[in-house]
């Protein structure tokens, strides 16, 4: 079995003194059993002759100590974005290029990343348990100021927001954009996980700090950087670097668009339910209480991590992954489910007879198909395209696909005919490439008229629903 990779990320900007010890303490510090290490270190401008020590290490360790360089200084944040888009380990950890936190604590500081508990880990210098120097008095007041702000907005409950040590699972980084590109990165990183959901840990660590005489950078005016950033985040629907994933979470700020969903499909919905494209789970938590089986799948890696996490309290619920494309996928489920919810999915492979024959497949007799798909070519935009659509569908063409697939379908719903306009206005007049968090959010807000107007609106629906039994 291959060994665990970690990549260790060393933002360096005029470390001198420093970068030869804390690069030989990182290469020795001792790490889990089957992992092994890489070293990207990301030289900021230093302008004192840090890069060439970096240089020396590189030729001693060949394809493990990697060297990158910023013509100026950037700050903080933009090291480490280039170092994340460097990264070739499946978590990443940030070691500042001082001595002021210890590489031996690494096997703590990965643990509940190597167990799967956790999709971020910091190392708090405040928890009791490990030792630090004492420092600033207000130093001190102002990082824990800060960080309850930033727990006020993220909605965690942290001790220590701005540690230095911090271990991520790298996929969750790699999919995050990171704008800040000094030291608001901490403030940045954190709301954005919390936002997202994302399973952060805390665990203690020692902290052997530097007076501003001895090199410390982190100045008054930084944290007033940092405040700021926390303002600028604390609306923020900039969480993800895919159009379909921003789409994904801006549905999740959409609980009473979900629920109208969840109450359109619920009476066709049986005990043994098969949820193909389940995301991050919006719908599957509308409907997943009370069934006696509830296999959610995606193909997304990270979109089954979340869904693992979400409902790791739901004994009736399995992950899968599951491709609509491949019959091999569709192998635990043959002939055993009553129930395939599919919504939103079909229009996103191009052999669509394929996917429905595959869910045809799964069903037992009697079964029930609940396809949802968009409806209408003539509205098909930018966002349709962001997100990887191949087609909209009229009501006819739905039909007459799953009949060829074995299906007797039942009826065709009509569903959401209010939000049709402002689809054809995004799409196809502004370009936009995908939903914003806050205007779901704002459309959240109405659903209860929504739900009573819809069907009085004399337009065509953003979406239509196929109710269809296997005989």
């Amino acid at each position: 079995m291959p060994a665990t990779l970690i990549s260790i990320l060393v933002p360096l900007f005029n470390e001198e003194e420093y970068i030869a010890p804390i690069l030989s303490r990182v290469l020795t510090a001792p790490l889990p059993e089957g992992v092994d290490r890489e070293v990207i270190v990301v030289d900021d401008g230093s302008t004192d002759g840090s890069d060439r020590i970096v240089e020396e290490f590189v030729q001693r360790n060949p394809g493990v100590v990697r060297l990158l360089r910023h013509d100026r200084n950037r700050g903080k944040g933009a090291a480490i974005r280039t170092a994340v888009a460097e990264a070739r380990g499946e978590f990443c950890l940030i070691q500042d290029a001082d001595l002021e936190y210890d590489p031996r604590e690494y096997e703590q500081l990965l643990k509940p990343l190597l167990e799967g508990d956790a999709d971020a880990v910091y190392g708090s210098r405040f928890m009791i348990v490990a030792e630090r120097r004492v420092m600033y008095y207000w130093h001190s007041l102002a990082n824990r100021l800060i960080t309850e702000f930033c727990n006020l907005v993220a909605d965690l409950n942290l001790t220590d927001m701005g540690t230095g040590y911090k271990a991520f699972r790298t996929a969750v980084l790699a999919e995050t954009p990171l704008r800040s590109n000094g030291f608001g990165f901490e403030a940045e990183i954190t709301i954005k996980l919390g936002r997202r959901g994302a399973r952060v840990y805390e665990v203690p660590v020692s902290y052997h700090g530097r007076t501003y005489e001895e090199g410390k950078k982190i100045r008054t005016r930084d944290a007033w950087v940092i405040m700021w950033t926390i303002l600028r985040f604390s609306l923020t629907g900039d969480l993800y670097k895919d159009a379909g994933a921003r789409t994904l979470h801006a549905l999740s700020a959409a609980p009473r668009f979900n629920r109208w969903m969840a109450d359109t499909v619920r009476p066709h919905v049986r005990e043994r339910v098969l949820e193909i494209g389940a995301g991050i789970g919006n719908l599957t938590r509308a409907l997943v209480r009370g069934r006696e089986r509830y296999a959610a799948t995606d193909i997304n890696p990270e979109h089954l991590t979340r869904l693992q996490s979400r409902f790791i309290h739901r004994m009736n619920l399995e992950a899968h992954f599951c491709d609509l494309t491949r019959a091999e996928d569709f192998q635990p489920f043959l002939g055993d489910m009553d129930t395939v919810i599919c919504l939103n999915v079909l229009e996103h492979i191009e052999d669509d007879h394929a996917g429905l024959a595959n869910i045809f497949s799964a069903l037992n007799h009697g079964g029930r198909a609940i396809v949802l798909v968009p409806e209408g070519q003539s509205v098909f935009g930018t966002i349709d395209e962001a997100l990887g659509h191949f087609r909209r569908y009229s009501e006819a063409e739905l039909k007459s696909k799953m009949e060829r697939a074995g299906f007797e379908v039942e009826q065709i719903i009509r569903f959401n005919r209010v939000s049709r306009p402002a689809w054809f206005v995004s799409g196809r007049i502004l370009k936009r490439r995908s939903l914003e968090w806050n205007q779901m959010r704002l459309y959240d807000r109405f659903v209860w008229l929504w739900r009573r107007i819809d069907k009085l609106l004399p337009w065509r629906p953003t979406s239509i629903i196929g109710i269809a039994r296997k005989p």
